[in-house]
C-alpha cells in the first residue's frame, strides 16, 4: 500500500486534549499498515519538544509554529470572504511542505484532520482524500450566534455561514468524510446533503484509564466533584461557570464540605476567578488527570454546548466513576444507561446529591460505566471501519468538456516500504 500524508491543525502529541487524543490514535492505527507523513501546526512551545513522541507512528514529521490569530487575521478573512477559522490556519510553510512531500513520497492517501487543513489539498489531487471533520464546526458557531448579542452575534453568524459552505465544498470533493458520532454525521447530511459521510467514533484506552492503578491521593476533605477539559475553550468555560453559579451552591448547602475541581490547562481569568468561591478549585495543567479522576466522588460534565463524543465523559467512565452529564455531553455516547443524564440546574443538582448520598449506587454506576466502555469503546474496534475506506478505490477529478467530472479509479499502490516501529 502507498503512503499516507496526515494533515493536522495541531500536533497530536502529547494526547492530552480531545482533538489531539483522536488524532494520535488515528495516527497509530494508520501506521500499522502504512508509512505516514505528518504535517501539523504547533501552538504551544512545549509541544515543539514532543515531536519524538510520534516517531513510532510517523515516517516523517514537519511541525510548523503557528502564532495566535491577530486582528489582521480577521481582516484578511473578511477581505478574502473566508471563514476566520480557516484564515487563521493559512501558512506558506505548510503549503510548501505538503507540495514537497507529494512530489517526493509515494503518497496515495491524504488524510485531513479538521476542516481548517483542507485548504492544503492540491487542486484535483490524484490521491485518495479522507476528511475527518470530527465535529460540525459550522453548527457550533451557529449555536454561538443564537446565544450571542451585538457585533459578536454577527461575527458568529458570518462564521457559521461561510464555514458551512466551506464544509460542503470539502465534503463534495472528498472520498470519505468522517464525523465522531452518528448524530453529528446525520446533522451534516441533513444540512449539506453531502455524499460519502461516515461516523468513526472515538475510543478510550481502558488500560491507561484503569482505576486499579496506584494513584497519588489528592489532599483535602469532603466529596470531590471533578470536571476535566481545556479551560480556554468556550464550551468548557461556560459549563463550569454555569455549574458554579447554578448548581454547586445548592450542593454545598446540603454537603458543606463538597469540593468542585476544575482540572485542565490554560484556565482563563474568568475560570481562575471561580477559585475565589468556597469549595471551588482550579488546578491549571496537571501532570496526570487520572489522579484527579481516581480521587473523584463523581465526575460532572455540565456542558450546555457540545459536539460529538466527549472524551472527558469516556475517561470518567473508564475510571469507574459515576458521571453526571448534561444531555449535550451525553448525546454522542452509546452509554446504555451507565451515565446519569440530567437537564437543567435542579435536575443536575438532584442527580449529584442523590449519588453523593448513596455511595453504593455511585460505585455500582461507575463499575457499569467502566464495563460499558471496555465492551463498546476500544480504539481498535472504533477505528476498524477506517480500513475499508482506505482500501476502497479513489475518486479522481479530471477535466472533460470544460467541466469537472468524477470517476472511480483503482487506488495507486506502490511497493511496500518498511513500516516505522
Amino acid at each position: 500500500m502507498g503512503d499516507i500524508l496526515f494533515l493536522a491543525h495541531r500536533i497530536p502529541f502529547p494526547p492530552d486534549r480531545g482533538d489531539k487524543i483522536r488524532a494520535y490514535h488515528l495516527l497509530r492505527h494508520l501506521a500499522q499498515d502504512h508509512r505516514v507523513h505528518l504535517v501539523a501546526f504547533a501552538d504551544d512551545p512545549e509541544d515543539l519538544q514532543n515531536q519524538d513522541g510520534l516517531a513510532s507512528c510517523t515516517a516523517t514529521r514537519t511541525i510548523v509554529w503557528r502564532e495566535a490569530p491577530t486582528g489582521w487575521t480577521g481582516a484578511r478573512a473578511v477581505l478574502r470572504r473566508q471563514p476566520v477559522s480557516v484564515a487563521a490556519f493559512a501558512h506558506p510553510a505548510v503549503r510548501t511542505a505538503v507540495n514537497a512531500l507529494l512530489a517526493a513520497e509515494p503518497v496515495d492517501t491524504i488524510f485531513v484532520f479538521s476542516s481548517q487543513m483542507a485548504q492544503y489539498l492540491p487542486p484535483q489531487p490524484k490521491q485518495r482524500r479522507i476528511m475527518d471533520f470530527v465535529d460540525m464546526d459550522s453548527a457550533k458557531f451557529a449555536a454561538y450566534a443564537k446565544g450571542g448579542r451585538g457585533p459578536m452575534a454577527w461575527v458568529h453568524r458570518r462564521e457559521a455561514r461561510l464555514l458551512l459552505a466551506h464544509e460542503r465544498r470539502v465534503a463534495d470533493e472528498a472520498d470519505a468524510s468522517l464525523f465522531v458520532s452518528e448524530a453529528e454525521a446525520a446533522l451534516f447530511r441533513a444540512r449539506t446533503n453531502a455524499p460519502r459521510i461516515h461516523a468513526i467514533e472515538n475510543g478510550i484506552d481502558t488500560v491507561f484509564y484503569d482505576p486499579s492503578h496506584r494513584f497519588e491521593p489528592i489532599g483535602g476533605a469532603g466529596p470531590l466533584l471533578v470536571f476535566t477539559g481545556q479551560m480556554d475553550y468556550r464550551p468548557n468555560i461556560e459549563a463550569v461557570t454555569w455549574f458554579a453559579d447554578a448548581v454547586f451552591p445548592r450542593i454545598r448547602h446540603a454537603h458543606p464540605d463538597a469540593r468542585f475541581a476544575i482540572v485542565g490547562r490554560a484556565p482563563t481569568p474568568a475560570v481562575e476567578a471561580l477559585a475565589e468561591r468556597p469549595g471551588v478549585l482550579v488546578t491549571g495543567t496537571v501532570p496526570d488527570v487520572r489522579h484527579w479522576l481516581a480521587a473523584a466522588a463523581l465526575v460532572v460534565a455540565p456542558l450546555r454546548l457540545a459536539r460529538g463524543i466527549q472524551n472527558k465523559v469516556l475517561e470518567g467512565m473508564a475510571m469507574a466513576r459515576a458521571v453526571v452529564a448534561s444531555p449535550a455531553a451525553a448525546e454522542g455516547i452509546d452509554h446504555a444507561g451507565t451515565l446519569c443524564v440530567a437537564d437543567g440546574a435542579d435536575a443536575f443538582g438532584d442527580a449529584v446529591m442523590r449519588l453523593l448520598d448513596d455511595a453504593d449506587s455511585a460505585a455500582a454506576l461507575g463499575a457499569s460505566a467502566r464495563a460499558r466502555v471496555i465492551a463498546r469503546y476500544s480504539w481498535d474496534a472504533r477505528l476498524a471501519p477506517l480500513d475499508a475506506l482506505l482500501a476502497a478505490p479513489a475518486r479522481q477529478r479530471h477535466q472533460r468538456g470544460g467541466a469537472l467530472a468524477d470517476r472511480l479509479v483503482p487506488g495507486r499502490y506502490d511497493a511496500d516500504h518498511e513500516r516505522p516501529r
